[in-house]
């Protein structure tokens, strides 16, 4: 985020970031944001912005949108007017509307297209891209079907996938240095799939658990992260091997699953960071969030 801003403009936008992602299908008026916010809605809708890079409106129509998409690909028991409440839309005809001006299909031609399509936007960067080729059809590792606790993190927000995460957690490492924190429990908490999602516009968090409240909040904040039934899955690799993994387990085991992804965010819980680590290698439990079907 830039430097231009307060820390204390940063922690408030967080709060409203942490709001808007802890229900994505909630009614999401900017009056009540700008309450959260604790501005008047004019100063609120200028300051969010410029912290984030985009309105309030659009921000949040393309949160929804990205949910949406990942629910018509791999939950084909809901309907799409299902969908479409899920993802705070009162009616399939607005829904439509914005999903088609999005993503150039509507949301029927969207869930029955070929989910092997070559237009991946991860595809883009072609270290990943290379990956992909490679780890397209592999078996997908078992899992655990497990309840986990909710967890308490300071962190700090950073949008982009790619290499440049780094920076985000270095900052986090300088803090928890200076704070006298415990950097060892570190989760990496994933808003965007990058399938469907411009890899500069996916939206990833960096975050360390903590055990006692930020009493100066900034460019480093706290939540929690949501615990409840997750599928977990142990992955390893280099960097530009995670995001194929994560690609192949949502397009060949949550469908075939017998359970729905939850509108919470997947994270990862790193053993090794591979954005820490001078190889780049990683070994982490993917965290998907999930319910039966009712």
């Amino acid at each position: 985020m830039p430097n231009i801003h307060t820390s204390q403009q940063i922690s408030r936008i967080n709060d409203v970031l942490y709001y808007i992602h802890q229900d994505i299908s909630h009614e999401l008026l900017a009056k009540d944001l700008a309450g959260i916010a604790a501005y008047s809605e004019q100063h609120f809708h200028r300051l969010f912005k410029s912290v984030v890079g985009e309105s309030v409106h659009h921000y949040i129509r393309r949160a929804r949108m990205e949910f949406a998409a990942n629910q018509l690909m791999f939950d084909a028991k809901s309907s799409v007017l299902d969908i479409a409440t899920k993802s705070g839309f009162s009616s399939v005809s607005s829904f439509s509307r914005a999903f088609k001006s999005m993503f150039d299909r509507s949301p029927g031609q969207w869930r029955i297209s070929e989910r092997q399509h070559k237009n991946k936007p991860f595809l883009a960067d072609s270290e990943i891209a290379a990956c992909y080729e490679r780890l397209q059809n592999m078996p997908v590792p078992k899992c655990e079907i497990v309840t986990l606790p909710k967890r308490h993190v300071a962190y700090v927000r950073h949008q982009g996938y790619g290499r440049s995460i780094a920076n985000a957690w270095q900052t986090l490492q300088a803090w928890a240095n200076i704070q006298g924190r415990d950097f060892s429990q570190q989760f990496g908490v994933h808003h965007s799939n990058p399938a469907w999602v411009d890899l500069k516009q996916c939206r990833y968090v960096a975050c360390i658990s903590i055990e006692s409240p930020i009493l100066c909040r900034g460019i480093v904040n706290s939540m929690t992260i949501p615990g409840g039934l997750h599928a977990v899955f142990k992955l390893q690799g280099k960097y530009g091997e995670l995001l194929p993994q994560l690609n192949n387990i949502l397009e060949h085991w949550l469908p075939n699953s017998g359970y729905k992804m939850l509108s919470t965010p997947a994270y990862v819980h790193y053993s090794k960071n591979q954005f820490l680590a001078e190889n780049e290698q990683f070994e982490l439990a993917f965290c998907l969030p999930i319910s039966l079907f009712n």
